[in-house]
């Protein structure tokens, strides 16, 4: 029984590790074939494990900031997709009495944003969001040892060669050609 218990100890050890190794293998194979509407979440270890179709988690034990300047890293060299940033509109409000470390993390993350637009909404409107996308599109979450809450980055991808201006003037041509 113990040699057992032992086995399943260290099998599970070597599962956690391959993980951690092919985080990135898995996210570089992954974005070619990301487009508008998918997602990537950046998650903190208390993130839930859903479990809609279109929805894979995978885990990492790279420091969570590493993981995001990583992730913005992969995407600034693929054009065909770009990233629209939502942040819990909680994580402004979140005291350092009770989440040890959380004004360090919210400078960093402010630094590695700086020039990024960011939007904000409540927790459970952005989870809802994702059970939505991920009935119909691919959602990829990456989970990290970070223990604070409210830190998760959630990417929703948008065409990168295409904006919403051009979208924009293409409605309008249609509406006034269709006339």
């Amino acid at each position: 029984m113990r040699i057992a218990s032992l086995f399943l100890v260290l099998s599970l050890s070597a599962f956690s590790f391959a993980d951690e190794k092919d985080w990135k293998q898995t996210l570089k194979a992954e974005l070619p074939r990301m487009g508008h509407r998918n997602w990537i979440v950046i998650a903190d270890s208390a993130y839930p494990l859903q479990s809609g179709a279109g929805i894979e988690t995978i885990t990492t034990r790279a420091h969570h900031l590493e993981v995001v300047k990583t992730v913005f890293e992969m995407l600034e060299k693929s054009n065909h997709i770009r990233p629209v940033i939502h942040l819990d509109s909680e994580l402004p409000f979140v005291p350092e009495t009770d989440a040890k470390g959380i004004n360090t993390f919210r400078q960093e993350l402010k630094t590695l944003l700086k020039d990024r637009k960011v939007e904000s909404l409540p927790h459970e409107d952005i989870i809802a969001k994702l059970d939505k996308a991920g009935k119909t599109f691919k959602v990829l979450i990456i989970k990290t040892p970070l223990a604070i809450p409210y830190t998760s980055l959630f990417l929703e991808l948008d065409c990168g060669y295409w904006g919403p201006e051009s979208e924009m003037k293409l409605r309008e041509a249609i509406k006034t050609k269709g006339k």
